[in-house]
């Protein structure tokens, strides 16, 4: 896991390469490397982070990224997670009745406020989503 010294500006970036997601570390190394966030934006991130490196775990291939950085107009931050599955795009769908999957995205897509989707390269691709800082 690496950073800089001012996280905020700069990308945050995890190697994703153990066979089980770290999804407890990856938390932990949020909350410390960013503990500048209001508290309920750090909550957000850290569930938006968990599912989509779920997500790649549970649905793709590796090679795996998690990144986190300030957008570029900086309002918001930017999470991106790489895999190496570029056939299987992400479907938000909706909950199943008695399901305990199936709700990650539908999330995702609430505290993003509709600003995330796929970014498809030649080996894999990134979903990505926008956290709006305010």
């Amino acid at each position: 896991m690496t950073s800089s010294e001012n996280t905020l500006a700069a990308r945050v970036s995890v190697d994703l390469t153990t066979p089980v997601a770290p999804l407890a570390q990856i938390r932990q190394w949020l909350a410390t490397v960013l503990a500048e966030l209001a508290e309920d934006v750090l909550q957000d991130l850290m569930l938006i982070c968990t599912e989509l490196v779920s997500n790649a775990y549970d649905h793709a291939r590796a090679p795996r990224q998690l990144r986190v950085r300030r957008s570029r107009d900086s309002d918001s931050l930017l999470i991106e997670v790489d895999d190496g599955s570029p056939e299987l795009l992400p479907v938000a769908g909706a909950s199943r009745l008695g399901a305990f999957r199936g709700r990650g995205l539908v999330m995702v897509d609430h505290l993003s406020q509709r600003r995330w989707g796929t970014h498809l390269g030649a080996e894999g691709k990134t979903v990505w989503a926008e956290l709006p800082l305010s």
